[in-house]
């Protein structure tokens, strides 16, 4: 099978390595000529990279970036394209809009890996658009990574898939360094907090399948662990945190948060309740 690659930056480079690796015939171009990974052609022009592939693999900075060079290509009928450049959704779904105009089959992915991670059995993938062009390449695609998922037929549904998880990961580790914050303060070592909190801290990833069960059917009214009952909680870091010194920022957010929804009526709804503040711009 030939594959091109387009962009050779880190993560570019990786990708066609991968597969080389894997026994593909290989083209690359790169606007800087000379970082081709051993065993890949490389092409003087992006239309010669292209006419070569049969997969068309693109990894640059920016959709606009990665549009115009696929635009300088000439003809993409009957191409595959695969288009992991980060960006926004709109732009992965504007990329496809255009690509399949001009007569290619569009597949967008989301890497969930830094590029050294490229080929570990247990880096994810998302992929959305052409769920043909994923089962065709499907084997090939493993290569980059075993957990490579065709999520959607919608080309921007991988980005936002990617940015949902790193909109959750940077909300956890900026509450995990408030947290070791407050412990160091306190003459306690975070090492020694993961020890004997590990159960606690893992059961709140558990209990995140629930949260969404909540938001998906918008039912929020519970028994046990309601809003009102995490306030005093809430209020109590605050105060623990202003009378150590360290930032309160974080914290006083939360309170924010809490307490405007006790205040909407909502005292008696699971934490869940607060996506209403975040559906909200401003």
């Amino acid at each position: 099978m030939s594959i091109t690659v387009l962009g050779l930056g880190e993560m570019g480079s990786a990708l066609a390595a991968a597969f080389v690796a894997g026994g593909h015939r290989t083209t690359v171009w790169n606007r800087t000529p000379g970082k081709a990974p051993a065993g890949a052609r490389e092409a003087p022009t992006v239309a010669e990279a292209v006419a070569d592939g049969g997969l068309i693999v693109v990894s640059v900075k920016g959709n606009a970036v990665a549009q115009s060079l696929l635009a300088s290509a000439g003809d993409l009928r009957g191409r595959s394209v695969l288009n992991l450049t980060d960006g926004t959704s709109f732009e992965a779904r504007e990329v496809a809009e255009w690509a399949v105009s001009a007569g290619a089959e569009y597949l967008h992915g989301q890497i969930m890996t830094i590029a050294p991670g490229i080929g570990h059995p247990d880096s994810v993938i998302f992929y959305g658009g052409s769920a043909e062009v994923f089962d065709r390449y499907r084997s090939t695609l493993d290569l980059l990574g075993g957990r490579g998922t065709h999520i959607s037929t919608d080309a921007g549904a991988p980005t936002l898939y990617g940015m949902a998880v790193h909109d959750t990961m940077w909300g956890a580790l900026n509450g995990f360094l408030h947290a070791a914050a407050l412990l160091t303060d306190a003459g306690i070592p975070v090492g020694d907090f993961m020890a004997n909190a590990a159960p606690s801290m893992s059961a709140l990833l558990g209990h995140l399948p629930m949260l969404a069960s909540e938001v998906d059917s918008e039912r929020y009214a519970i028994d046990f662990g309601a809003l009102q009952h995490h306030l005093p909680s809430v209020d109590d870091l605050l105060r623990e945190s202003a009378a150590r010194g360290i930032n309160v920022d974080f914290p006083a957010y939360t309170q924010r948060l809490v307490t405007t929804a006790i205040e909407n009526g909502h005292a008696h709804d699971s934490y869940s309740r607060l996506i209403d503040h975040f559906r909200k711009a401003g």
